[in-house]
């Protein structure tokens, strides 16, 4: 089977996780001249905002070497990996200075979501990984143990704490979720929560706690926010979710027993068949996750396996409008 690329993933970049450590070549990578910076301002809104080209060439307006050193000189550059093209980098910005860059170069910017869905996969790919790291940085200032600075060491993938009678080590925070379509006999089970648009409906999710499998996450979510017991389920997909350090883990399950009790979480939970799926989406009367989400493509799994071709049906609609 040929895994599902969702939105922020498979990104074909070289990481080269085991050389930061290595100093000579850190400095190596800083004086490439292929060197590329991706540029993220500070957003009180979406936490950061990458620079991208003006519409409508809208793709990632990476600053080359020539740019940063006369543009940005003195802001820490956070290495990324390289590609076919050389070494990639982060460059964080505030809301004030990014803004007249992005004048000054005659650029835009966009959020996380919205360039995943409308960047190529490789730009909002290197984003998401980029927005991960900043912000960490912005998180990871004082040791946790002790309270002192953390200087950010192996090109900024690692923090270390600067107490020498403490000495300790921190990594970029990863919180793994589940998401997750049940089925039982021929319908699905998804829910909607109170702050969503009316007629709005996903599958669903949560984290997964300390000391907890990730399939009796899947269990014990169901159960929580829904009242469904849930048996045999199987792992699908995964996606990097970044907002602002998640890892969904996305699952197909089985209800053992179909009665819906609501948990606080959800305002409401139901059983679609297929065909309920299909005919309110042509009457406008639901709206499912948008492609951006591993939600939307549990959804489409789900359907695809009962002859309903989600992308197919929603072009047609399109179209028709």
């Amino acid at each position: 089977m040929i895994d599902p690329v969702h939105a922020f993933a498979g990104l074909a970049l070289d990481r080269r996780a085991e050389e930061r450590e290595d100093a000579a070549w850190a400095l190596a990578q800083a004086a490439d001249p292929r060197g590329r910076y991706l540029l993220l301002r500070e957003d009180a809104r979406d936490g950061f905002r990458a620079l991208v080209g003006a519409a409508p060439d809208t793709v990632l307006r990476l600053l080359d070497s020539r740019e940063r050193r006369a543009l940005l000189p003195q802001v820490a550059a956070t290495y990324l990996g390289e590609d076919a093209h050389g070494p990639l980098f982060a460059l964080c910005v505030s809301a004030a200075d990014g803004l007249a860059l992005a004048a000054r170069l005659a650029a835009t910017d966009l959020d996380l979501r919205s360039a995943g869905l409308r960047l190529p996969a490789f730009d909002s790919g290197l984003f998401a990984y980029a927005r991960a790291l900043a912000h960490w940085h912005s998180r990871a200032r004082f040791c946790g143990a002790c309270g002192a600075p953390l200087l950010l060491v192996a090109l900024g993938h690692r923090a270390h704490c600067s107490n020498p009678g403490c000495g300790i080590d921190h990594f970029p925070r990863l919180d793994p979720a589940i998401i997750v379509i049940v089925g039982w006999q021929d319908r699905c089970l998804l829910g909607r929560q109170a702050s969503w648009q009316v007629g709005r409906w996903s599958t669903l999710a949560g984290f997964v706690e300390p000391g907890e499998s990730i399939e009796d996450a899947v269990r014990r979510e169901v159960h929580e926010e829904a009242g469904v017991r849930v048996g045999a389920c199987a792992y699908h997909s995964s996606q990097p979710w970044p907002f602002p350090a998640a890892l969904m883990l996305g699952f197909v399950a089985q209800a053992d027993d179909p009665s819906i009790r609501v948990g606080h979480e959800l305002a409401d939970a139901r059983w679609f068949s297929a065909g309920e799926l299909v005919d309110g989406l042509r009457a406008g009367s639901l709206s499912l996750p948008p492609r951006v989400s591993v939600s939307r493509a549990l959804i489409a799994h789900w359907l695809r396996g009962r002859g309903v071709d989600l992308d197919a049906l929603e072009h047609t609609l399109r179209a028709a409008s």
